[in-house]
């Protein structure tokens, strides 16, 4: 098969779209409960509330000669599921996710720990990048910087 060295070089992002729906409570042990009022309102209330997040993972890298792939989706797919859907789907994060025992779990938050579990699957010559929407009006970026 011949190839052409121009897409050899050229630089590439592919992206995979998962959802996961999931509880949490933003709140500083720190301060008082009114505090905590003042500055998360709503998202304060000590019974919890939930979102359905929507999640977009990108990967970007020249694309692979031999594979016409910046990265095999299918494994993209798989390291989402596994590593993010399995984890916080239907799960209070604030209890029942590690990371968020002393973390509170906003969306910037809630971004960086996906970034972090899923970085070490990826090779460290693609760069990768989480967008997390939180409604679908509000949304964070993270690209590990």
């Amino acid at each position: 098969m011949k190839t052409d060295t121009y897409i050899s070089h050229m630089i590439v992002t592919v992206s995979r779209k998962a959802h996961f729906n999931a509880a949490h409570r933003l709140y500083n042990n720190e301060w008082s409960g009114d505090r905590n009022e003042d500055v998360f309102g709503k998202c304060a209330n000590p019974n919890f509330h939930g979102h359905n997040y929507e999640l977009i993972v990108s990967v970007t890298g020249e694309i692979n000669l031999q594979t016409g792939f910046v990265m095999d989706m299918k494994r993209l797919k798989e390291l989402i599921k596994e590593k993010i859907e399995d984890e916080f789907d239907h799960k209070n994060l604030n209890i029942q996710v590690p990371e968020f025992k002393e973390l509170n779990p906003t969306s910037e938050n809630i971004s960086v720990v996906i970034w972090k579990r899923l970085r070490p699957y990826i090779p460290e010559k693609l760069k990768l990048k989480i967008t997390l929407y939180e409604t679908p009006r509000n949304f964070v970026v993270y690209n590990g910087g």
